[in-house]
């Protein structure tokens, strides 16, 4: 039987298993909207913007380890959606990005809504593809959820011309698919790894550093296993959040540009760094020609590229990180050394003695709101029990510092680009794949505006996603730089007009509600996790409180810069372990 090009998409969605696709129509895309319309397997969210969906996706393959899925319309359209991909190739996740395009007798001809979007996202895609023939369609849906979502997973973008899915053709979805120029390594080299278990075996102050990639390939068990068994403490990257879990006693929480003290220092004094999953990112090392200067350094990667790419590498393993955490498990056990906890007892004292000396603080005060107050307390009523998303910069942060992720795909964040706008849609997303979760969108009253019209969307199809507003009328990291780097001179950073949040919520039918002290804070929490609806809660927070601690731009990961009031004897100030 022939079928349309629209009716074998939907046949190739469902074989891959797709339950729910973000998109918002147009005219060449209709062919397809229209077999949407009477559709009951394939779900699509209409979102408010094309950057909404795309984020979404992302927030919803994060959240379930499943390919997000995309479908816009051409022109403006399809490069609504560039920022969205672009975020999702940088960290990594797998999206599938399917454009509408004009008649492939037009194209090149400056058509009505023509945009060259193959050409505009080659470089932050994994994989992009112009569907020329409709008997080329199938294959090219299947090898692009092949190419998403093996080896080291990206976005694919597959543009759709007009005519193409108009056309009909033969219906033949293939079982499998092989591509002889990508085949990804997923078994490390036996030798590689024996020589850093040998390395493992004789360093006395080791760190692991767990980043994105242990939670793509699920190898927080692994990776629990492997910090247990040698007794090695462990920091995250940003990405890495949740790998492993937050609260064990062997967690040096995140590393980096505003990691902690202790993590920062145990990297800097490290005899051997084991990387596991990262791609030592300049907002992880510093300054590079100063980082981990003492340190021998193993790095598992299932992506070659990323292995020296930034750093000098001593033992590169390049494999899947679950798979290579296994092997080494079992031939460390096999090797009976059972000496780990003596052999590393001097180092964890000296961990415990950095991590006594600076813990994370900020101070308290009853007048005014804390921002990490905020956090501190989503964590401590929640038990941690919830997805959290972030926009990106001083909320970012601070929830990355003060909510501790005890479990993987909890934490959804905009890691190598930083994209403001991001935290919203991407929460609906991880609402709409997991709907019996708490899913709250730590964010700013600057970036939270970028994509607002998102709530029109969760109030539609009854997401009770909640968005923790932490209102400082800035745009608060450059205001932080502007600070401490250019002499307070806040060139355009404060935010002359803040929407009144609550009123916002009302009128696209959410709820709003309000904290302007600190005695406030639980009763807007408590009250926002009870309703089952969309909550925008709006915490007027402190515009002078900073991110510390801060490796400044250019420098080495031990000189950090610490907030300027702080005093050891003064009560007010609030450790959290």
């Amino acid at each position: 039987m022939k079928l349309t090009g629209a009716e074998i998409f939907v046949q190739s969605l469902k074989k891959e298993g797709v339950k729910v696709i973000f998109g918002y129509p147009g005219g060449v895309i209709l062919n397809i909207f229209d077999l949407l319309h009477d559709e009951k397997d394939l779900k699509l969210i209409l979102t408010r913007h094309e950057q909404g969906a795309t984020h979404a996706a992302d927030g919803y393959a994060r959240s379930s380890g499943k390919p997000g899925v995309v479908l816009v319309t051409s022109g403006p359209g399809a490069t609504n959606t560039v920022t969205g991909i672009a975020t999702a190739y940088m960290d990594s996740i797998p999206l599938l990005v399917f454009t509408g395009q004009v008649p492939t007798s037009l194209i090149g001809n400056d058509a009505f809504q023509e945009a060259d979007i193959v050409g505009i996202t080659r470089p932050c895609t994994k994989y992009n593809i112009l569907v020329k023939n409709v008997s080329d369609l199938a294959m090219a849906i299947k090898e692009g959820f092949y190419i998403a979502t093996t080896g080291r997973p990206g976005p694919v973008l597959i543009d759709l011309p007009k005519d193409v899915t108009a056309s009909k053709a033969d219906f033949h979805y293939p079982d499998k698919v092989h591509i002889r120029s990508y085949n990804p390594t997923y078994e490390g080299n036996k030798w590689m790894i024996e020589k850093a278990i040998a390395e493992i075996s004789k360093s006395k102050k080791p760190v692991i550093i767990a980043g994105g990639g242990c939670v793509t390939s699920n190898a927080s068990e692994e990776l629990k296993e492997l910090a247990e068994y040698t007794q090695i403490p462990v920091t995250m990257t940003l990405m890495g959040l949740g790998s492993f879990p937050g609260s064990h006693e062997l967690s040096l929480g995140m590393l980096g540009m505003h990691g902690t003290y202790y993590a920062n220092k145990s990297v800097q004094n490290a005899d051997l760094l084991i990387a596991i999953g990262m791609r030592f990112d300049d907002r992880v090392t510093g300054k590079i020609e100063g980082f981990a200067p003492n340190a021998k350094i193993i790095h598992i990667d299932i992506d070659p590229t990323s292995i020296r790419k930034n750093v000098d590498v001593h033992i590169p393993i390049v494999g899947d990180v679950k798979r290579v955490l296994s092997q080494m498990n079992k031939l460390m056990k096999e090797n009976k050394i059972e000496q780990w906890e003596e052999i590393r007892k001097a180092w964890l004292k000296q961990i415990q003695e950095w991590r006594n000396e600076r813990p994370l603080t900020y101070t308290y005060t009853d007048e005014v709101i804390k921002p990490q107050y905020v956090v501190e307390r989503i964590y401590e009523i929640t038990g941690g029990d919830a997805i959290i998303t972030t926009e990106v910069g001083q909320n970012q942060m601070w929830a990355a510092q003060f909510f501790k992720f005890n479990k993987p795909r909890r934490w959804i964040t905009s890691g190598g680009l930083g994209t403001m706008g991001y935290g919203f849609p991407a929460a609906i997303g991880a609402q709409i794949a997991n709907p019996n979760s708490l899913v709250i969108d730590i964010a700013g009253d600057g970036s939270i505006q970028m994509n607002i019209q998102e709530l029109a969307t969760a109030v539609i199809y009854k997401l009770p996603v909640k968005v923790a507003i932490l209102n400082n009328r800035y745009l608060g990291m450059v205001r932080q730089w502007q600070e401490l780097f250019f002499q307070e001179r806040y060139s355009h950073t404060h935010l002359d007009i803040v929407p009144d949040f609550v009123e916002l919520a009302k009128a696209y039918n959410a709820v709003g509600l309000r904290a302007e002290k600190p005695s406030e804070v639980d009763a807007v929490l408590r009250e926002a996790f009870k309703v089952k609806q969309p909550v925008l809660m709006d915490f007027v927070v402190d515009w002078k409180e900073k991110v510390f601690p801060m490796v400044p731009a250019g420098a080495t990961l031990d000189t950090m810069l610490f907030e300027e009031k702080e005093k050891k004897q003064d009560k007010r100030l609030r450790a959290v372990k």
